[in-house]
């Protein structure tokens, strides 16, 4: 079998749909764990607030994601640790820039920011301006990538953000070397990505087949060689949503269409997106139980990389 992609685990972190259960701290630590033990490179953890989902019987809130990030660090020692995406409309850009250097130094070197421009899923009920979400965060980006990348200190007076003489300190394990990825479905966030991202991230709207991803990484070779960039040289990660059997609930629920089928189906699908310039995928189990992560052990032993 062609491992030509890395597997990643994105933990629960919302109560679920149907009956607004919560997954618990005990949940997520042992999802966290048993993807380290598969071989999962990452498990991922979600940043939302609050979806209100027509599908849905109401709506479902998330647990905070720069908490639930620290304490996965702590519980794992081998696995990658990273943001699924942190929102620059949530939080000051600069205060990404300290969260990621204290998430990095409690994963001891382990950690992996990824961030996008957020959306106003909740934001707004919670005091958020939610109006231009892209230009703010492009603006953010003016502030993030420097201090990230290692800059002694920052000023800056846009529309949105003002930083005087920023100054982060101290520093994780990895000054300077923190793992960015950029989320980004348009051409303004996916440009974004490829001028400053380890990785451009993408997540599955209407289907999570490996052929629903082709027009997006074909747009990134693009621009990636519009800006003069080898589009070889940026990781293409794509969340997608991982059914056993045929029920097809995820599609019912409002996730679109997952990949469905046996084990055997499922590890030859997940296999083709390396035919389609992807080289990440974030594998959401669904249903959102550890039984399913266990029902799916067998994909990641076949697929994921050593």
């Amino acid at each position: 079998m062609d491992k030509g992609v890395d597997l990643g685990l994105v933990l629960p972190m919302h109560e679920r749909p149907d009956d607004g259960g919560k997954p618990t701290w005990a949940d997520i630590s042992t999802w966290a764990r048993r993807g380290e033990e598969l071989g999962a490179d990452t498990v991922w953890l979600a940043d939302e607030i609050l979806w209100r989902v027509d599908e849905w019987p109401g709506p479902r809130g998330w647990w905070d994601c720069l908490a639930m990030t620290g304490a996965v660090a702590a519980s794992t020692s081998k696995v990658r640790v990273g943001t699924w995406v942190m929102s620059a409309l949530q939080h000051r850009p600069g205060m990404i820039v300290r969260a990621a250097e204290a998430l990095d130094e409690i994963s001891e070197g382990r950690f992996v920011l990824g961030l996008g421009a957020g959306h106003g899923g909740g934001a707004e009920s919670f005091g958020y301006p939610v109006d231009k979400p892209v230009t703010r965060y492009l603006e953010a980006l003016e502030i993030i990538v420097p201090l990230l990348r290692g800059a002694s200190s920052s000023t800056f007076d846009g529309e949105f953000h003002h930083v005087k003489n920023a100054d982060v300190r101290p520093r994780g394990p990895r000054p300077g070397r923190i793992p960015l990825m950029m989320g980004g479905h348009s051409t303004r966030t996916m440009t974004a990505a490829a001028t400053h991202a380890d990785i451009w991230s993408a997540y599955a709207t209407s289907s999570s087949l490996p052929e629903a991803f082709a027009t997006m990484t074909g747009e990134l070779d693009r621009i990636c060689e519009g800006i003069g960039r080898d589009p070889t040289t940026i990781g293409r990660s794509v969340g997608a949503f991982v059914e056993p059997g045929d029920a097809r609930s995820a599609e019912a629920t409002g996730f679109g269409v997952a990949i469905t089928g046996s084990i055997d189906q499922i590890t030859e699908t997940i296999g083709r997106f390396s035919a389609v310039g992807v080289t990440r995928v974030e594998v959401i189990p669904w249903p959102p139980s550890i039984d399913t992560v266990e029902q799916l052990g067998p994909v990641f032993a076949a697929l994921a990389n050593d």
